[in-house]
């Protein structure tokens, strides 16, 4: 790296960026980390260093994670067949057994691991913890999939206040003892809400709201709520899309001030997202 930057010019870099970290310093920021960002072994690294360099500057950094495609994988192991209903995951007994093994263990465990080895201080909980995400059935024919019901976020509260960096995974529970698979844009969103987030950052495999899908450079830097329920009425926000967006305005119903949508796979997009006047991907506000 050092080849690139005088030391001026590094010191420069600092000193722009510290408006930015005066802003953020002791508030709260939620990521929702998922997609190719959680694959790539070198981006999830740099995912690991902005997390701790944003802890270490005082920023109370919350992070949630899915791992749709580990789950893929254990359950190909065993032999076992995804079914989908209308894009989203029947899940039989079996199935969320498999997810709260994954989630709730191995990528938890493996993403706390990584913090505390870049220096951070990590605490895994899943949404089973201190009844986090209390949940219900969604529709019967999905199985153990869960709407969220209420979100109890004491216990996160007590870890950031105890100056842990939360690493959440969205298995959600119901009062009779059954385990739900939650959805992790949902989750994030209401556990957002829920802490009043200054900001919650929602990681994706796209750069952002895009006027055209197929063009980058039609990238939509900012949209109040409103204005993006006209882009899906449109049909510019369209798939896989939708649900992200309408995530990002519960989570703005639910008292979060903003919401960006941003490319995972861009190296240090976080950084540049908070601490640069540039920004990264699409923010949602209020408006």
């Amino acid at each position: 790296m050092h080849n690139f930057f005088s030391n001026a010019e590094r010191a420069e870099v600092l000193t722009a960026a510290l408006p930015y970290i005066k802003r953020y310093t002791g508030k709260i920021v939620v990521v929702k980390y998922g997609g190719n960002a959680m694959i790539d072994e070198s981006l999830k690294q740099q995912v690991m260093e902005d997390i701790v360099l944003l802890w270490l500057i005082g920023v109370k950094i919350v992070l949630v994670h899915g791992g749709g495609p580990e789950i893929n994988d254990l359950m190909q192991r065993l032999g076992k067949k995804a079914e989908f209903v209308n894009g989203l995951r029947v899940t039989d007994k079996e199935t969320v057994d498999i997810v709260q093994m994954v989630l709730a263990g191995k990528v938890n465990k493996t993403l706390v691991n990584l913090l505390e080895m870049k220096g951070g201080k990590a605490m895994g909980i899943s949404g089973m913890d201190g009844m986090l995400i209390e949940a219900k059935q969604k529709d019967e024919r999905l199985g153990f999939v869960g709407d969220i019901t209420k979100i109890h976020i004491k216990p996160v509260i007590d870890l950031l206040e105890k100056n842990y960096i939360p690493v959440i995974s969205t298995v959600g529970c119901d009062r009779n003892g059954n385990t739900y698979n939650i959805n992790g844009d949902t989750a994030a969103s209401f556990i957002a809400g829920a802490l009043n987030a200054e900001r919650l950052i929602m990681m994706t495999d796209i750069a952002g709201i895009l006027r055209d899908k197929d063009d980058p450079s039609t990238l939509i830097a900012e949209v109040t709520c409103s204005e993006a329920k006209k882009l899906y009425e449109d049909g510019i926000v369209s798939g896989g899309m939708i649900p992200k967006v309408e995530c990002c305005v519960e989570a703005i119903r639910e008292g979060v001030k903003n919401v960006v949508i941003m490319d995972g796979r861009v190296p240090h997009s976080i950084l540049m997202e908070l601490l640069t006047d540039e920004g990264a991907g699409t923010m949602v506000t209020g408006g």
